[in-house]
């Protein structure tokens, strides 16, 4: 079996082999998916994330949110509590700055944070998946951390409309048969590739 380490490593040079006119097509097909999803219709409050490292990119979709005066939401490093995140609201005139990792992100101001339980969507990034909903992200626990309150309401408590209901955004390359799980890790229970959703 594929430790954990190697698979990322496969999976994200899939990934980046992928051409821009093929970035470009499949960010565009995901908008088609996203902006059709009842989930989205009836939410006000959607985190998402800017792409890096070859991750699907939900720019377009981003663009459509803010036409449709949804309130968008991008994870910001906290600073002092470490491997966590805040949600910071992200319009066209935010202010970014890069973080540790180099990833861009908004400049922390306390008056745009959003607490996790008031985000109605999430849709998170990761490195590879399995149909079951089993993910793999970075390494770094980011998201298992944010959604573990989440998954003790939803999955063990069977509070269904517990926030923030999360969604994987994945290019269909990024779909593998198994991934060795930990016991933090966090399976979801939707992921949306350009051409499949998994539920």
């Amino acid at each position: 079996m594929n430790t954990r380490n190697e698979l990322r490593k496969k999976t994200r040079q899939r990934r980046n082999l992928m051409t821009m006119e093929g970035q470009l097509t499949a960010s565009l097909q995901l908008t088609v998916k996203l902006c059709s999803h009842a989930k989205i219709h009836s939410a006000q409050h959607i985190a998402l994330y800017l792409a890096n490292d070859g991750e699907l990119d939900p720019v377009n979709f981003i663009h459509w949110c803010w036409q449709q005066g949804k309130d968008i939401y991008l994870p910001v490093i906290h600073p002092f509590s470490p491997g966590n995140l805040l949600f910071i609201n992200y319009h066209a005139s935010s202010v970014m700055v890069k973080n540790k990792y180099g990833i861009l992100e908004p400049k922390l101001d306390v008056r745009y944070v959003r607490h996790v339980n008031e985000i109605d969507v999430m849709c998170t990034p990761l490195v590879a998946f399995e149909k079951s909903g089993a993910r793999l992200g970075m390494g770094g626990g980011f998201y298992d951390r944010t959604l573990a309150a989440w998954h003790q309401r939803y999955h063990i408590q069977g509070q269904v409309t517990a926030k923030p209901y999360p969604i994987g955004l994945a290019h269909d390359c990024q779909l593998v048969n198994s991934i060795p799980s930990e016991l933090w890790d966090i399976p979801l229970p939707e992921i949306i590739t350009p051409l499949k959703k998994y539920q």
